[in-house]
């Protein structure tokens, strides 16, 4: 490229460079990155007009890359004392106002834990449901509209107001924290140790504005919902379901060919999952699939398939661990290991009771087996597994990220209108790596999209906050995507929706097709996301939501093909 060190660590950092891929260090070495040559060949003829945005931002702003800042360790007490991360419950006014209850609801799947909730919540006279995943927010929709209480929903990407409703379903980001309600019902609480995700329900989970709060889920949350409870001095019950049939361990390994109607065959990458569908469409089975690149409305589409019949078997990564209710008979695992983007491991005890839990819904089996594909592993690892006790996190502390108000209060307080700056100064400062009650969240993606996004003219410092929370898929380039919007909003002009064009008929379409529909899918969920919060830059929603019910429609047509396609071949 014929760079410094330091440039290309900037761009790669801003996103602009793409990593082909990233190896996780050993030991105390560094990661290792990979490039594609043929993409970093294409990218010289971008390095001057990269160079020439960076010396007209700094002259544009003269002193922001090194202005006089607050520094040393008074100045550092400063930033902390601003933030208040270490007293994080108190940013949450309106609970802390309530009299709150909180009742833990922990138990595996199959145990009853949302339904006990869910009809608690029917009976007040307002509340919420905040759910893990859209699509369990749509569920928890239709359950209360079951029940005679029509909800409304809200998610990162849409929103569908009742007028007079005083009940809402949403994602657990969502939660309003400024509208008090009778009763919440906040689900999946293991989520809390989950690196992405898990402040989102530290802050669901200490800021919910309900005089009750129930918090489902799986044994293992319980240490963590404890300790929040006491930061937030509120009164907590516990109660501990069992599962409502026998979950076991098969004896023998299954093999490929001795699947049976109501199976469930678990892989760990859609790759894994598209090969194991085409080996079974070849051997006359009819096949559903799911896994997390597709939408909830996809996902659901090939639930509804292997629920009503249609298809024998279901193919699924471990995304069916969560949202979707299917009436399976046993659950197969492909192979004992996964890769959690670091690197390859065996699975632990609450991933095989999370998936293999899926096996046998109450009132359609009588019990649910859990079993490994032949050549995939031992049955008595999953024995083990799922006669293991809770576990216990490593870190008890519960994870806190800043919200717009810290971020201001901290560029406020240190003089600087840099994102990247004031998030690297919320991680070297705020939280002391041995505070006794929190930790602070991995806040890596959003400062790379910090700086990306920090030399865009005509974005305010919450702007560019704001794109710095945007769900997006770095694998498909999203933080120099989300840079290329983020100019053109701040320009003034309107950021037109990402569109697929031209698809082939779904008999005929290839993997490389699918899987493309599948990522300008994942963009349209992005812009969809920075349209409801700057609603004249991404003006064309209609247009957005046209093209993902398209995608939709296609993709699920592809995956409904079981023979003579090139998804099988």
């Amino acid at each position: 490229l014929g760079a410094t060190d330091k440039e290309v660590l900037k761009w790669i950092g801003s996103g602009l460079i793409p990593v082909a891929r990233r190896i996780p260090a050993r030991g105390n070495g560094q990661e290792k990155w990979e490039f594609d040559p043929a993409e970093i060949t294409a990218l010289r003829v971008n390095i001057p007009a990269w160079r020439e945005v960076e010396t007209r931002e700094q002259k544009k702003r003269p002193g922001t890359a090194a202005p006089a800042l607050k520094l040393g360790r008074g100045a550092n007490a400063a930033v902390a004392r601003v933030a208040a991360l270490d007293r994080y419950a108190g940013h949450f006014a309106t609970a802390r106002a309530l009299n709150r209850r909180i009742t833990l609801v922990t138990g595996p799947t199959n145990s009853g834990k949302s339904h006990t909730a869910l009809d608690r919540l029917a009976t007040s006279d307002s509340g919420m449901a905040l759910a893990p995943l859209r699509l369990l927010a749509h569920e928890f929709r239709e359950a209360l509209a079951s029940r005679g209480v029509a909800a409304s929903l809200s998610t990162g990407e849409e929103r569908m107001p009742v007028p007079g409703s005083r009940h809402l379903a949403a994602t657990v980001e969502m939660c309003p924290f400024h509208n008090p309600v009778d009763v919440a019902m906040i689900d999946e609480a293991q989520m809390l140790g989950d690196r992405d995700r898990g402040a989102a329900w530290t802050a669901a989970i200490m800021g919910a504005p309900a005089r009750e709060v129930f918090v489902l889920g799986a044994p293992e949350c319980a240490t963590l919902v404890r300790r929040i409870a006491r930061l937030c001095d509120d009164d907590m019950d516990e109660v501990k379901l069992e599962r409502k049939n026998p979950l076991t361990a098969a004896r023998a390994p299954v093999g490929l060919g001795d699947l049976k109607t109501g199976d469930a065959l678990v892989a760990f990458s859609r790759r894994d999952v598209l090969d194991l569908r085409a080996e079974l469409v070849k051997r006359g089975k009819r096949v559903a699939v799911v896994y997390g690149a597709l939408s909830p409305e996809v996902r659901r589409a090939e639930a509804a398939r292997f629920r009503n019949g249609d298809a024998d078997v279901i193919v699924a990564t471990d995304a069916i661990g969560m949202g979707l209710n299917l009436p399976i008979r046993r659950v197969v695992f492909s192979t004992l290991r996964k890769f959690d983007g670091e690197g390859r491991r065996e699975l632990n005890s609450q991933e095989v009771k999370q998936i293999g839990g899926r096996a046998g819904r109450f009132g359609q089996h009588e019990e649910g087996i859990v079993a490994v594909l032949a050549g995939g592993g031992s049955p008595d690892f999953i024995k083990l597994m799922l006669n293991a006790a809770p576990g216990v996190p490593e870190d008890l502390r519960p994870q806190v990220q800043p919200d717009a108000d810290i971020v201001a209060a901290v560029a406020a307080e240190i003089n600087s209108d840099s994102l990247f700056g004031v998030l690297a100064r919320i991680k070297r400062a705020v939280l002391r790596t041995d505070d006794p009650n929190y930790r602070l969240a991995d806040l890596t993606q959003a400062m790379a999209v910090a700086t990306a996004v920090d030399g865009v003219s005509g974005l305010t410092l919450l702007d560019r906050w704001t794109y710095a929370l945007c769900p997006v898929d770095e694998r498909d380039n999203g933080v120099s995507r989300l840079a290329r919007w983020a100019i053109e909003h701040g320009a003034g002009r309107p950021v037109p929706p990402p569109m697929a064009g031209r698809l082939p008929a779904p008999e005929r379409a290839a993997r490389e097709e699918l899987e493309r529909a599948e990522k300008v899918h994942k963009r349209l969920v992005a812009w969809r996301w920075l349209s409801l919060r700057f609603e004249r830059a991404y003006p064309e929603r209609a247009e957005a939501e046209a093209e993902t019910t398209r995608l939709d429609r296609w993709i699920e047509d592809v995956l409904r093909q079981q023979r003579r396609s090139k998804l099988v071949s």
